[in-house]
């Protein structure tokens, strides 16, 4: 019997790292703090007269950042985590693939609307990138999560992340 518990012991201290790497996956508001103000919900725009104003402001100067220094989860420093979202891109190669990219919780923003907290923003970079064409769709990332903040032209990012995986996010069924 004590063969058979050595035995055991041994699995299971080989099985601790699988558990440690396992990818966790997050909702949008876990990269908030608990006490900190929700963002404000991004403007809708119901009267399509302002429609060609959107647009407009689109080759206009940046929008103006809800919260260029809001705060971050530090536990989540170096965490692999999962998180869906949309990609703002940032760098585009030749093949017309995103090699860097912001990723936000919806849709346009940063684009049609001024960009979310920036513990609202992912700042991602991948060796192998998204097609420039399949944007418009929302994405899983999966990577090792860093609580680090990164600047661009378009927004303040509160955490940065060198994607490991990234594909078509499906909705749950139910």
């Amino acid at each position: 019997m004590p063969r058979f518990s050595a035995l055991l012991i041994a699995l299971l201290l080989a099985a601790v790292p699988a558990w440690a790497d396992a990818v966790t996956e997050l909702t949008w508001s876990e990269l908030m703090p608990a006490d900190a103000t929700p963002p404000a919900p991004p403007p809708t725009v119901h009267d399509l007269s302002q429609l060609a104003d959107a647009l407009a402001a689109e080759t206009g100067p940046g929008m103006v950042q809800q919260s260029p220094a809001a705060p971050v989860v530090k536990a989540l420093d170096g965490k692999a985590v999962k998180l869906p979202g949309y990609i703002v891109p940032l760098n585009v190669t030749e093949e017309g693939r995103v090699v860097e990219f912001l990723l936000v919780p919806y849709f346009g923003a940063c684009i049609h609307v001024p960009p979310p907290p920036s513990n609202q923003i992912v700042h991602v970079t991948s060796e192998l990138g998204v097609l420039l064409d399949a944007l418009y769709q929302p994405f899983w990332v999966e990577g090792p999560l860093k609580v680090e903040a990164s600047s661009s032209e378009i927004a303040e990012a509160g955490y940065r992340m060198a994607a490991d995986k990234i594909y078509a996010y499906e909705a749950p069924e139910g």
